[in-house]
């Protein structure tokens, strides 16, 4: 149990002795900024002044005469009627054994109590390489579900393939090209048509499948079905092959086409029929009875579906697989679709608060001071790729979870790629680098680990305990708010403190065996956490650099 809890117990058994009933969760306990205020503090007596009718620096007063001390060396009130709790030096440091004991699984909690959780994620078109956009909802997405893990939610992992409409249908117009070009034959390339590099490949390794028996291109409409299921294939495995690589794997790939197929948007249309009008041709869902700003359509006057049909029908195939929470992180550009989907979830039933959106800001490279724009291979937008092969993996994923995905993100491929403390991403993996130094050293010289805690009480000590205590409410923060930028936050605190303790403590002495144990165990533990915090945004622990 943490601190926090143990707080909030005892001065609930306090409250209960003086007859008063409050809730634990109401029992307000912070953490204070100024070591002067000591760890911990409460407002739980101006809290109950109301009730009490009594002048708040009196109950605190009644509290802090009754209340349990173990592990508390001091208690002091401020005015108004402030409690606040100093800790003792070995009640900080005990926090050494539970994470050495713990190991990986220290920070880990009950609270999803294995509610079923969906998260869909990147979900780009299979029409080219990943691109920034894509790479950044990648990194969210995986750190996302990594955090909702470690609370103790059973996470899926899940990916939208739209393998229908016209996007399909130009990528079989621009393999079909792609193909003639490679053939030797006149080409009039699609307006709409893809450029990239891997369409050309592409063509020039499947031709053959696709000419008659003179050697020509076979017509268009007689292999497009043919050309698209190769274009979907072909895409597919690459956009897989990219994620594996960025340290991202789905547990489930969803299909437009298949949605379809199980007739998923007639089944829309039979379920809230009588939420659907039709006017001037077109057919009408009333979203704005709902919370929408206005109706939606759902069918055009042509006949086809909008892309709003098959998108609500995908929502109601994935609530009947039986999750408790959806959650689907999207461009900057779906901002207007939050309010129509969730109001076609309540009128199919469900809590509008059943389906969270994140969305994601617009990504910009800078380099030498420069945006930039182009991909010099592929000439278009700079691919994940691209991007891993210059700045590496861990850099990637670290920067684009630091800052909300509320923000615009400046991506400084310089800065990334620098070997300093100016690199976030350098200094945390440096720390990690230098704790595990240590233990091979403690280790080479046959040096004990003490997980006691004894003795330890410098500043710097205790400051880094206090931190690594407080790493199962940051997850669990993180997790619940969907904010990985929380734990990069935890993440560079950690890594200061951790330079500061190594600066300035002398961790190994031959002449103090007692202190070199029991900092070996603050390195120990030290290490224990930021190595995980660093898997929970899906970055490496190196051991040497």
């Amino acid at each position: 149990m943490s601190m926090e809890n143990i707080l909030r117990q005892r001065i609930s058994d306090v409250l209960s002795s003086m007859a008063l009933s409050v809730t634990l969760e109401s029992i307000v306990i912070e953490k204070t900024k100024d070591a002067a205020h000591g760890d911990f503090a409460t407002t739980i007596a101006m809290q109950m002044a109301r009730q009490l009718k009594k002048n708040p620096f009196t109950i605190a007063e009644e509290i802090v005469a009754k209340i349990n001390r173990d592990g508390i060396e001091k208690i002091e009130i401020a005015k108004p009627g402030f409690i606040n709790f100093f800790l003792k030096a070995e009640t900080i440091s005990s926090i050494i054994k539970t994470i050495i004991e713990q190991d990986k699984h220290y920070g880990q909690s009950t609270e999803g109590n294995g509610h079923k959780v969906n998260v869909e994620f990147v979900s780009a078109n299979p029409t080219g390489a990943l691109h920034l956009g894509h790479a950044r909802g990648a990194a969210l997405g995986d750190s996302i579900c990594r955090l909702y893990e470690k609370a103790g939610f059973d996470v899926t992992r899940e990916f939208y393939v739209n393998d229908a409409g016209n996007q399909i249908d130009n990528l079989a117009l621009s393999i079909y090209a792609r193909m003639k070009e490679a053939n030797g034959e006149e080409v009039v390339f699609p307006e709409d048509g893809y450029h990239a590099r891997d369409i050309i490949v592409m063509a020039k390794k499947h031709k053959k499948e696709f000419l008659d028996k003179d050697g020509h291109m076979l017509p268009f409409e007689k292999i497009s079905a043919k050309l698209k299921k190769l274009g979907i294939k072909e895409e597919l495995a690459t956009i897989r092959k990219d994620l594996k690589d960025f340290r991202v794997i789905f547990d489930k790939f969803s299909f437009e086409t298949k949605i379809r197929s199980d007739h998923g948007a007639e089944k829309v249309l039979s379920g809230l029929a009588s939420h659907i009008y039709q006017e001037d041709g077109a057919t009408l869902l009333k979203t704005s009875a709902f919370g929408d700003d206005k109706d939606r359509v759902i069918i055009k006057s042509d006949g086809n579906f909008t892309y709003f049909l098959p998108d609500i029908a995908y929502h109601l195939e994935k609530l009947s697989r039986g999750y408790d929470q959806l959650i689907d992180i999207l461009g900057a550009d779906h901002h207007g679709y939050i309010n129509r989907m969730k109001a076609a979830l309540t009128m199919a039933g469900y809590q509008p608060t059943i389906l969270k959106v994140e969305l994601i800001q617009m990504v910009r490279l800078i380099k030498d001071g420069q945006e930039m724009k182009m991909s010099k291979r592929s000439g278009v937008g700079v691919t994940l790729k691209e991007l891993c092969h210059e700045v590496g993996v861990d850099a990637t994923r670290y920067f684009f979870v630091a800052r909300a995905s509320s923000a615009h993100l400046d991506f400084d491929m310089n800065l990334a790629t620098e070997n300093s403390s100016a690199n976030p991403v350098y200094y945390a993996q440096y720390a990690h680098a230098r704790l595990s130094k240590l233990l091979r050293s403690a280790s080479a010289r046959h040096l004990s680990i003490d997980d006691s805690g004894a003795s330890l009480k410098e500043p710097s000590e205790l400051a880094l305990l206090k931190h690594l205590a407080d790493y199962p409410g940051e997850v669990l923060a993180s997790a619940l708010n969907r904010s990985p930028e929380k734990m990069t936050a935890y993440i560079q605190k950690l890594a200061n403190l951790i330079h500061g303790f190594y600066t300035e403590c002398r961790i190994i002495d031959a002449a103090n065996v007692p202190m070199t144990s029991a900092r070996l165990g603050l390195v120990k533990a030290s290490r224990i956490v930021l190595k995980d915090a660093l898997n929970l945004i899906g970055v490496t622990a190196p051991n040497k650099m």
